[in-house]
């Protein structure tokens, strides 16, 4: 599978929605508002994945593209945010979500950010040891910060200079 990288185009806002959708249990999910709102916030970033299955013969029609997941991100001054970063299940454990925030830390880094923050829920295994992998650290733990009283880790990480 080949996983290519592209600026969010407005056309993409209805599978973008989707995905958070289905990446998110629907009290956690953002509404088309949020969604919204957050890809026209100043300093905001939208980064799309395309997968490609692996070409076929040179007879076979050029594979489609489907987008994968989507990674948003935020800045002000040399302060940065992860906004959010969607993976549709079946894309999961292909890297798109490695490609995705590299591709984000470099743009921010670009943008003479040099710390980056988020919050995940503490109860999210799989995304605690995502984040920990790629460098970020706990800070601290904001109480009910999900709705129905889910906590979530402060988590940040220095950007390189």
């Amino acid at each position: 599978m080949k996983i290519t990288l592209r600026n969010f185009k407005p056309d993409d806002f209805d599978t973008l929605y989707e995905i958070d959708q289905a990446c998110y249990e629907p009290e956690v999910a953002y509404s088309q508002r949020e969604l919204r709102a957050y890809l026209r916030f100043s300093g905001s970033d939208c980064l799309v994945a395309e997968a490609e299955a692996d070409a076929e013969p040179a007879a076979a029609p050029a594979p489609e593209k489907q987008i994968a997941g989507f990674c948003i991100s935020a800045r002000r001054d040399e302060s940065g945010y992860i906004v959010t970063i969607d993976v549709l299940p079946q894309f999961r454990r292909h890297h798109v979500g490695s490609k995705l925030l590299a591709e984000i830390e470099r743009r921010l880094a670009a943008n003479r950010v040099r710390e980056v923050a988020l919050e995940t829920a503490t109860d999210n295994d799989s995304a605690i040891a995502f984040w920990t992998k790629h460098g970020y650290r706990n800070r601290g733990i904001k109480k009910d910060y999900y709705p129905g009283g889910r906590d979530a880790f402060a988590m940040t990480k220095t950007l390189p200079l």
